[in-house]
């Protein structure tokens, strides 16, 4: 069934953080909510923390991919993969991201220096300043277990309010796909995320 409404999703992160069960769910939130999605993802080398790009477009649109200066919504679970697709934002994009970093084996070994983070959160700004960023790892580890960021992210993506489908049906899809017995810890992770992004987004 078609609304007329139309989203252009980026989800970005690297190996490990849970980007393609959170397109999944986001995508089967779109599906259950009689929305048309089609989704692209590029996993490069996941299993090693390498980067994965899911490429989400909702509604009367019929292309995978999002093109430059397109993504209504970019949803980041590590700061420098937001600050590397930044291209793909506007000035009215929507952009929530992990302020949690994960540090590449480049990095430590000393091959490459990791961005200052003060630096990439200043880069964004200058996109726009629709954005919120925190750490969703520190808090999901605070509710039980790092496990749950992706929920996290996912409420504060709903709570920023940008959505054009219900937080409820986003939160119902995340918690038919989750294990039974990490079904509470995930509902308290959603709904801290989404707390966290309706007080720090909406002022």
């Amino acid at each position: 069934m078609s609304t007329g409404e139309t989203q252009r999703i980026l989800i970005v992160g690297v190996g490990g953080q849970g980007v393609v069960f959170t397109s999944k769910v986001i995508g089967g939130a779109f599906l259950a909510s009689d929305m048309y999605v089609a989704m692209s993802e590029v996993h490069g080398m996941a299993q090693r923390g390498g980067v994965v790009t899911c490429h989400m477009c909702a509604g009367d649109l019929h292309s995978p991919i999002i093109g430059e200066g397109e993504a209504d919504i970019l949803l980041s679970f590590e700061p420098i993969e937001a600050y590397r697709i930044l291209g793909k934002a506007n000035p009215e994009t929507t952009i929530v991201t992990n302020k949690a970093m994960f540090i590449p084996v480049s990095v430590n070994v000393g091959k490459v220096k990791y961005p200052d983070l003060d630096d990439v959160l200043s880069a964004i700004k200058e996109v726009n300043n629709n954005f919120i960023a925190f750490n969703a790892t520190r808090t999901a580890s605070e509710i039980g277990s790092y496990v749950v960021a992706s929920a996290v992210m996912m409420g504060a993506l709903a709570g920023t309010g940008k959505l054009i489908i219900s937080t409820e049906s986003l939160k119902d899809q995340l918690l038919s796909r989750v294990p039974p017995k990490s079904v509470e810890m995930n509902e308290n992770a959603f709904d801290k995320g989404f707390d966290i992004a309706k007080e720090a987004f909406l002022e």
